[in-house]
């Protein structure tokens, strides 16, 4: 059995990137079947409503955003969590400002750094 490494991503090594205005987005650890991401909003903040194939878990460490989605609307605070299957169109706002950790499933090619 061969003994895979850990790959430690300090995170001042890890530049955050501004996918859209209000919105700055760090990139941490992944591999092909799982990817963590910070995610920062200013207040005001509205997201494009979007949808992706991988399963999303938020966890709110900061803030408080509204959600949308197909089957209604809600609001989420810091300590709140859910999960966003895949291909289900959604959309969030940020009500004051927040920080969110995202965990995709699959990773993300298009948030990936070229390895």
């Amino acid at each position: 059995m061969s003994a895979r490494a850990i790959e430690v991503m300090p995170s001042q090594e890890k530049k955050m990137s501004d996918p859209e205005p209000g919105l700055r987005r760090q990139v941490m650890s992944y591999s092909p079947n799982i990817m963590l991401v910070r995610h920062t909003m200013k207040k005001g903040w509205v997201g494009t409503r979007h949808s992706h194939p991988q399963e999303q878990m938020v966890y709110i460490v900061r803030g408080h955003l509204a959600f949308q989605h197909p089957g209604g609307a809600f609001e989420a605070v810091a300590g709140d969590s859910f999960l966003v299957p895949g291909n289900v169109e959604h959309q969030a706002s940020a009500l004051e400002d927040s920080e969110v950790l995202d965990v995709f499933t699959p990773y993300r090619e298009d948030y990936a750094d070229p390895r």
